[in-house]
């Protein structure tokens, strides 16, 4: 089984670049780029689409032969306002340069040329919430199910509020059993507020195959290949994640962790 956490390695230029073959799976890909003002990035895509996600800061894009001027808005990823967001195709080439101090997610998968290039967001995305109690965090959907913007790929930021447990009641989509659930490979990007801080994330499975638990630092990725993955925000510390997803068919069903399954039935 391949390492789940993943640091960045460096602080600047490309610090994340989580590859299939590096996770051991087959679909979710998710690279991370911090470049300062004037700095580029580019690249090609090949067989896969890919969703970019200014995180923070802003930058001028190019992309499946267009030129898409500046993309961001929001300098702290905590402000909670409605990322701007690009969709590219297979095919496509890429071309970033900052205009300000900037985080940029690529998040791919495989592509079928199915869709547009297009701009995603802000303009549609609105922070709504979820849960209830200790379980409530606030959702910045990107590109789910109801939005078809993407062949494979589902995108989707979440914050969660200190001392709150999200991604939870505890769940799981690695099963190709539709519409019971889903095969999904998952990554988290995590980010903390304070940076100093850390938060939990545990990955397992019923028979117990796999049960790890992590604590997670600003800039860590997730990995999650099958199995619940409920992650948990200390007291003192706000939690953001940035979710991709994607597997063989662009919908998402779980099935709940069977020691959770009276939450979800008394929560709805």
């Amino acid at each position: 089984m391949p390492d789940l956490l993943h640091r960045p390695f460096g602080t600047h230029g490309k610090v994340h670049d989580i590859t299939p073959a590096i996770a051991g799976w087959r679909y979710v890909g998710f690279a991370l780029y911090r470049l300062r003002a004037g700095e580029t990035a580019a690249g090609a895509l090949g067989d896969r689409e890919a969703i970019v996600v200014m995180v923070e800061g802003r930058a001028r894009f190019e992309g499946a032969g267009r030129d898409w001027g500046e993309l961001g808005e929001r300098m702290n990823v905590f402000e909670k306002t409605p990322p701007h967001c690009l969709y590219l195709p297979d095919g496509s080439d890429w071309r970033a340069e900052a205009t300000t101090d900037c985080t940029i997610a690529l998040c791919t998968a495989p592509g079928r040329g199915g869709h547009p290039a297009r701009r995603i967001g802000p303009e549609g995305i609105t922070l709504t919430e979820r849960g209830r109690g200790t379980n409530t965090r606030h959702i910045n959907n990107i590109a789910m199910e109801a939005e078809d913007y993407a062949d494979s790929l589902l995108v989707t930021e979440v914050f969660t509020p200190a001392g709150h447990w999200s991604s939870y009641p505890s769940h799981r989509h690695d099963e190709d059993d539709f519409p019971r659930i889903t095969y999904l490979e998952e990554t988290y990007y995590h980010r903390l507020d304070p940076a100093t801080g850390f938060g939990v994330q545990r990955v397992y499975t019923d028979d117990g195959t796999l049960d790890e638990t992590m604590a997670v630092h600003d800039g860590d990725v997730v990995c999650v290949p099958r199995g619940h993955h409920p992650c948990g925000a200390p007291y003192g510390f706000e939690m953001y994640y940035l979710n991709v997803m994607a597997g063989p068919l662009r919908k998402w069903r779980f099935v709940a962790a069977p020691e959770v399954e009276w939450i979800m039935e008394r929560d709805g």
